[in-house]
């Protein structure tokens, strides 16, 4: 039997990283509901990094193509009873990491590549890849 008072960090965790999404979710559609000609459900496709609309709806858009994996994740390695220290850990990882991600996209407008919200685009990646090598580690 699974006890979870000891994912309370995780659940945490958790909780932080649906809230980023939700913030991100109000900015993007605050943001672009403010623009002049905004049609619902449509992004001005001649927009780039040097709007905040864009950068906003890509932040937003791009958080919901990591979320997926990192809930499913989350889930499995308490569902699996991984280490509730490190699905912990791996979970607040990626939450920091998601956070300075949308920060750091939010101000500032570049199309270089790396970027600096790479670096915490690929630190949420790997928080991912750990938590799973962990589920796999638990299951094996």
């Amino acid at each position: 039997m699974i006890n979870l008072d000891q994912y309370t960090s995780a659940f945490w965790g958790l909780f932080v990283v649906l809230l980023v999404l939700l913030v991100q979710w109000l900015v993007a559609s605050g943001s672009k509901a403010l623009r002049e000609g905004a049609i619902p459900g449509k992004i001005d496709p001649s927009l780039s990094h040097s709007s905040f609309v864009f950068r906003a709806h890509r932040t937003f858009m791009n958080s919901l193509e990591n979320l997926p994996a990192m809930l499913g994740a989350s889930f499995l390695a308490i569902l699996v009873g991984a280490s509730a220290l490190w699905t912990g850990v791996f979970i607040w990882v990626f939450a920091a990491a998601r956070i300075a991600h949308m920060a750091l996209y939010y101000a500032i407008a570049t199309e270089k590549n790396p970027s600096p919200r790479s670096y915490f685009f690929m630190l949420g990646s790997l928080a991912n890849i750990g938590l799973l090598g962990l589920c796999a580690v638990t299951l094996v």
